[in-house]
């Protein structure tokens, strides 16, 4: 039961607070009030049974609880003239306000847009945007900004009494505001896709729903945007990235690497949709680093075999984006193309120059690749020893068991 209840709760807690703060217009309480919701289910699930749409009964017990609140506060007939609509206690989610043009319909969206206020630091947005709309736990968000899940867990806590301090509203932003806003939606879209693309802890590779959640987002920004470039090229790389979703996992959930995977199986519509939005992008010339990133992708995507793949554009473009966005793991990712064009030896050179970087100090792919550099040059034990310790890294069961497999098979 309990694990039932905490699956649905993940799968549904963003479309609940992001309801609940159409009502109390303060996301910190809304996230209250949906973990209430979620303790009665607790409470009477157990006696009552699981709900026909377990969803809809945490959002109206929920929404039950949001609406006594604002009785409790104010003087009920002013605040029932103000949320009008949305105070419809029914299990079926309301109707939304009506919307002029260029107007945010998607309540996760509007979330998603208030969380990213400009009056929180950058990465503190994410961090807490991560939280309420992806449901990530602090140690998944942790792992995303390769940062100790103590600095994220006070992040979060202080964006929340910074917001409400503030007295900064569920809102929907519009100009200058909305475009200030901008880059920190776009990234922890991004975020939410690459935690549901390759989870970070647990027994499954993949959380479909947040990659999903993900992709709808991307989508819903590139139509309520449509002259933003970067919009764009966010939704034409989680579209390509998606492609690939159905060949990345064996028939027992174990990961599939690129290298093996049937690319028979990639979706063909995801990758021409990606196609279509990198189009939208603009010139090449003047992309963005989330553009960059789907034109690797795209690289990947019309290559038939994973060794027709166009690995010296892959690395050259992997150089602009370290240009224009310098990280470790633009590196650490433009290592692993160096070694298809000119060998795993200059990559490990790479790799090896990373090593001192305390961000990657726990991220267990810098092992994992250069235990495949080290395999590729026949030093088989340093091969088997790095593979090891990146299993001993990741908390990704699936990844833990292909990485030992590894180690294993580094003769």
């Amino acid at each position: 039961m309990e694990s039932t209840l905490e699956t649905v709760f993940r799968m549904e807690s963003a479309r609940i607070i992001a309801t609940v703060a159409r009502i109390v217009r303060d996301v910190g309480i809304a996230e209250e009030l949906a973990q209430d919701a979620l303790v009665s289910a607790l409470e009477q699930w157990p006696r009552s049974g699981i709900p026909e749409k377990p969803g809809a009964w945490l959002t109206a017990a929920a929404k039950h609880r949001a609406v006594d609140l604002v009785r409790r506060r104010e003087t009920y007939a002013r605040k029932l003239a103000e949320v009008g609509r949305t105070l419809d206690l029914g299990e079926e989610s309301y109707d939304p306000e009506p919307s002029g043009p260029g107007d945010i319909d998607d309540d996760v969206l509007r979330l998603v847009f208030t969380t990213c206020h400009p009056v929180l630091s950058a990465d503190a947005r994410a961090a807490l945007t991560l939280r309420l709309v992806g449901g990530l736990r602090t140690d998944e968000i942790a792992r995303a900004f390769l940062a100790p899940e103590a600095t994220v867990a006070a992040r979060i806590t202080r964006a929340k009494r910074t917001l409400a301090k503030a007295g900064v509203e569920f809102e929907v932003p519009y100009g200058e505001e909305r475009a200030a806003r901008l880059g920190s939606v776009l990234e922890v879209v991004y975020l939410i896709f690459n935690e549901g693309y390759a989870a970070t802890a647990g027994d499954d590779l993949l959380r479909p729903g947040l990659c999903e959640d993900a992709l709808r987002l991307a989508r819903g920004l590139a139509a309520l945007m449509p002259g933003e470039s970067e919009v764009h090229g966010l939704a034409a790389l989680l579209e390509l990235q998606a492609s690939r979703t159905a060949a990345r996992t064996g028939p027992d959930g174990e990961p599939v690497l690129l290298a093996d995977q049937n690319r028979s199986r990639w979706n063909r519509l995801l990758v021409r949709r990606g196609f279509a939005a990198l189009e939208r992008a603009g010139d090449g010339r003047s992309y963005g680093p989330y553009a960059l990133q789907a034109a690797i992708a795209a690289c990947h995507a019309r290559a038939g075999s994973y060794e027709a793949t166009d690995w010296a554009t892959i690395a050259a473009l992997y150089g602009r984006l370290g240009t224009l966005a310098p990280s470790p793991v633009v590196e650490l990712n433009r290592a692993v193309a160096v070694s298809m064009t000119e060998g795993p030896e200059a990559a490990l050179r790479i790799v090896d120059a990373l090593a001192a970087e305390p961000a990657l100090a726990r991220y267990h792919l810098l092992p994992s690749v250069r235990g495949d550099l080290l395999a590729r040059l026949g030093r088989t034990a340093e091969a088997r020893a790095e593979f090891a310790r990146a299993a001993g890294l990741t908390r990704n069961e699936s990844e833990r068991a292909l990485l030992l497999t590894r180690a294993r098979e580094a003769q």
